[in-house]
């Protein structure tokens, strides 16, 4: 009889193998237009304030405030019109007392001015002279220099995923190159003399590949560059072989399959054939996926995966997703998107494991429901039929009907 192994809850699995990875963050420099969802990996701070000059956030008439202060509709503010501000061109007009300029929103604010009212709260006299119907307070309607960000202000820091908008912040500023932390490449590798590519159609006892397709998502999903590289049959030497070849090009290796403790899984072997120090962890206390393998090999990490589709993805989410992370020298990560829902059903669970459960959401009664989607951990449409997952703590025996849950969305 094969010896068990020995589990670790999932902390202190990750924990046993980032401390025998090496944290060095390899690094490109890139166009800020298509940096999104990357990272950073220099500090950067404005060149310039934003705007550089003031702008109107209307159309209307710049003015120096005082001279609408007591205006009203019955005892309006007479203002001489001197001319207007053309769009993206600097003033050439400066406003005196009892004068105004016409400016669009964006526009820039002339020299003397010092707010800008509405079109809708003045009413035209004659070509050269409005009636300011309603008083505007000093910097009313403007948008003064370098109220959005001043120059010299820190903007991100190392380690910031970059959004939409912070592209679009960039660009305001001018910086179209960022250096941003390398995508991960991650060499995926099934195996199984089972397994068949998708496009083939099953004979007796065989299977699709599942795993290398919800895995490479994973790896899309957490910034990193998947590598499909193809089913390998069970057999140790064609296995080591392709596993050294797949992890020459990569940063990162999984096999699906073949991690639990069985003479017919090989994978652990390979791990530890592969480069030192081989295998870390071999066996992790979850549900599904407690015969994960984590290991470094020659200072690359290399996940052994348990082949059935949900316990792979679990296990997948569970430490695939923060290692591709640190590698990217992630500092926050992504809020996880939750939400908080009554359980409609009892789920059973042991102390000393973490157990992941599917579930989809219903409302009912102005309620949101967490409903599991019970089935065996080879059932890919387990999955599909799931809107999230939940987890039952590790030291607890099993959730109630009626309980308050976390759900984790997908």
């Amino acid at each position: 009889m094969p010896e068990m192994f020995k589990v670790l809850t999932p902390a202190d699995a990750l924990r046993v193998l980032f401390d025998q990875l090496p944290s060095d963050v390899l690094e490109e420099s890139i166009a800020s237009g298509e940096a999104l969802d990357r990272v950073l990996v220099e500090k950067l701070a404005a060149p310039s304030s934003l705007p550089a000059f003031p702008r109107s956030t209307m159309d209307g008439y710049a003015l120096r405030a005082e001279d609408t202060f007591g205006a009203t509709e019955s005892l309006p503010a007479y203002l001489a019109v001197i001319g207007e501000v053309p769009m993206g061109r600097a003033s050439e007009l400066a406003v005196g007392p009892a004068q105004a300029v016409v400016v669009y929103t964006g526009g820039m604010i002339p020299p003397g001015a010092d707010a800008v009212v509405m079109v809708e709260r003045t009413q035209k006299l004659d070509a050269s002279n409005i009636e300011v119907l309603r008083a505007v307070a000093p910097g009313e309607n403007v948008i003064d220099v370098g109220e959005d960000v001043k120059e010299g202000e820190p903007l991100f820091d190392p380690g910031h995923i970059l959004r939409p908008q912070d592209l679009g912040g960039l660009m305001a500023l001018g910086i179209t190159q960022v250096t941003v932390a390398a995508r991960p490449r991650v060499a995926i590798v099934s195996t199984g003399d089972e397994v068949i590519p998708p496009e083939l159609t099953p004979g007796p006892g065989q299977i699709r590949d599942v795993n290398t397709y919800t895995i490479a998502g994973l790896v899309a999903r957490a910034g990193g560059v998947p590598l499909p590289r193809g089913i390998v049959g069970d057999d140790y030497e064609s296995l080591l072989s392709a596993a050294r070849v797949a992890l020459e090009d990569a940063d990162v290796l999984v096999i699906s399959a073949g991690s639990s403790v069985s003479t017919r899984d090989l994978t652990a072997n390979v791990v530890n054939d592969l480069g030192k120090p081989g295998v870390a962890v071999h066996g992790v206390a979850v549900r599904p996926g407690k015969p994960t393998i984590l290991g470094v090999c020659s200072g690359k990490p290399v996940i052994g995966l348990p082949g059935n589709p949900v316990s792979a993805m679990v296990v997948a989410g569970l430490f695939l997703v923060p290692i591709l992370r640190r590698m990217q020298g992630v500092v926050n990560p992504p809020v996880r998107r939750r939400l908080t829902a009554k359980l409609s059903h009892n789920v059973s669970s042991v102390t000393g494991r973490e157990d992941y459960v599917q579930v989809r959401l219903a409302e009912r009664d102005n309620q949101l429901w967490a409903e599991p989607v019970f089935g065996k951990s080879n059932l890919i449409y387990t999955l599909v039929k799931a809107d999230g997952m939940l987890c039952v703590p590790l030291d607890s025996n099993g959730l109630h009907r009626g309980e308050s849950v976390e759900v984790e969305l997908f």
